[in-house]
């Protein structure tokens, strides 16, 4: 009796090379093994990743971020000494004085009295650069002689004791002390929010939002388009259509791209959070963190909607050269956001916070100055969502009628209406 082995049949392979592609043997389309969608977002990833362009581009700006953050500690750790030039014994008292105020407002500020024999010597030390000032006595007053720019701390320091000084010699004259004379002449300053946050920083971390956005959305958007365009160019996607649906490869390259865009700008902000904690905003890194993890929200939104929206560019293009018209509407729009978010402020600001692409940026740097109520990060967040659904249905219309065309350049309107 003769027995039959059953013969192994090896997996087939689909189309452009997707492992686990294969249609099933009954032709029931779409049915695979693993998500087609999720096979193109692992080849984007592992293909983004690998790139060595994408890796020193990476590193470079983690090395700059890296550099304020020691620069920051550098420049906290130095103490600045000031040297006056004095010659007389009053002078030297102002200055004492003065190196106590100074100290007080800044541990690393030294000012020193250098006591001299007489004019000629103090205005040569000061010609030298071995002191910063001269100090030295005039009619009804002091004055501050310098060969240069008389820095604000020292300046500051010594106006102050000047102030003090003659106060308290013009008190011990009406017989009064120096308490009763300064009595209601402190200035609180205080905001209605209760909010430390200065604006300087504010600026700076607006700054800091808008270009990571824009980093991101140009490089990566340029990227999925680039991709997309050259799969057409070279007759790749009909290939690829024949193995998986359309709508899953729009998925995948999205998806795939939004991963890598979001991991990349965590870890620019982890950096960036850790150099800050160095700088003299180190107190602020609380509220800081606060805006970046509304930003990072803000932007995983605003991305996906652009990254679908550079994809159909890509498939409206027939050509590499064609790019720079498709894209053009999406790169105008970022440069837009870059530049709004240093040149609107006050009502401007708070109507931009709740305009999808621009709130990525508005929202967050209103949060970080505390200008916000508790409901209005939501309600933005919610019309950004909104608008990103609304993107990606029109756009994976127009991207699925657009990317098997062979006719040229599609304009957006012909692509809408083409059938598909």
């Amino acid at each position: 009796m003769t027995t039959t082995q059953p013969t192994a049949t090896a997996p087939q392979q689909g189309a452009a090379g997707l492992p686990g592609s294969s249609q099933p043997p009954d032709g029931e389309a779409g049915a695979y093994e693993t998500p087609a969608w999720l096979i193109v977002a692992t080849r984007e990833v592992v293909v983004r990743v690998t790139n060595r362009a994408f890796i020193v581009s990476t590193l470079l700006t983690i090395a700059l971020i890296a550099g304020f953050g020691a620069f920051s500690l550098w420049q906290s750790s130095r103490t600045t000494t000031y040297t006056v030039a004095v010659t007389a014994p009053e002078g030297s008292a102002i200055v004492t004085q003065a190196a106590a105020a100074a100290h007080q407002a800044d541990a690393k500020v030294t000012i020193e009295a250098r006591q001299l024999s007489d004019d000629s010597a103090a205005r040569a030390l000061v010609e030298s650069g071995d002191a910063a000032v001269w100090l030295h006595g005039g009619d009804g007053g002091w004055t501050v002689t310098s060969a240069d720019e008389v820095p604000v701390a020292l300046g500051t320091a010594l106006e102050g004791a000047v102030r003090a000084d003659a106060l308290a010699a013009n008190a011990a004259a009406v017989g009064a002390s120096v308490d009763s004379l300064e009595r209601g002449t402190t200035v609180t300053v205080a905001r209605f929010d209760g909010s430390p946050i200065e604006e300087g920083f504010v600026k700076v971390a607006t700054f800091a939002f808008a270009l990571l956005f824009l980093m991101a959305a140009m490089m990566f958007g340029q990227q999925i388009a680039a991709s997309v365009v050259e799969e057409k160019q070279s007759r790749l996607v009909e290939i690829i259509a024949t193995a998986i649906p359309l709508r899953q490869l729009l998925a995948g390259k999205v998806g795939g791209n939004s991963v890598i865009a979001l991991g990349q700008v965590v870890l620019f902000a982890a950096v960036g959070l850790v150099a800050v904690s160095f700088s003299e905003w180190s107190a602020l890194l609380p509220a800081l963190s606060v805006a970046v993890v509304w930003f990072v929200l803000y932007f995983v939104i605003g991305f996906f909607a652009l990254a679908c929206l550079f994809a159909v560019a890509g498939a409206l293009a027939s050509r590499m050269e064609d790019l720079q018209s498709t894209t053009s509407p999406m790169t105008t729009a970022l440069m837009l956001v870059y530049f709004a978010s240093f040149g609107v402020s006050g009502t401007g600001a708070v109507i931009a916070s709740y305009v999808p692409i621009a709130s990525v940026v508005s929202m967050p740097a209103r949060i970080l100055a505390g200008d916000t109520a508790w409901w209005e990060p939501i309600v933005s967040l919610g019309i950004m969502a909104a608008f990103a659904a609304v993107t990606v249905l029109i756009g994976e219309k127009i991207y699925r009628r657009s990317l098997l065309q062979t006719r040229g350049r599609l304009s957006w309107r012909e692509a809408f209406r083409t059938p598909e």
